[in-house]
């Protein structure tokens, strides 16, 4: 993995983007010595979103999973008519 500056990065940008495409290196972009972003491969981004679906999904199960309390429809009424009177006074 590569850090660069903000400034060699830009100067750069060609050169490092077909490393990370083509070579899959890691380049981490700093600034004031700082990490600030990172430039990878498709196919890292791929897995990454790839662990936070999967990251979701067990997280949508934990909440799914849990039993929800009647609401009552009164309650119901109640906050949509309260819901819908914030909208018209933000509009007006």
């Amino acid at each position: 993995m590569s850090n660069l500056t903000v400034a060699e990065a830009r100067d750069q940008f060609a050169e490092i983007l077909n490393r990370a495409a083509y070579g899959k290196e890691r380049i981490v972009v700093m600034r004031r010595n700082k990490k600030m972003a990172a430039l990878v491969s498709i196919e890292d981004l791929a897995i990454l979103e790839a662990l936070e679906d999967k990251q979701d999904a067990k997280e949508a199960q934990k909440i799914l999973a849990k039993p929800m309390a009647p609401i009552a429809w009164d309650k119901i009424k109640s906050d949509l008519k309260t819901s819908r009177s914030k909208r018209t006074k933000k509009k007006a």
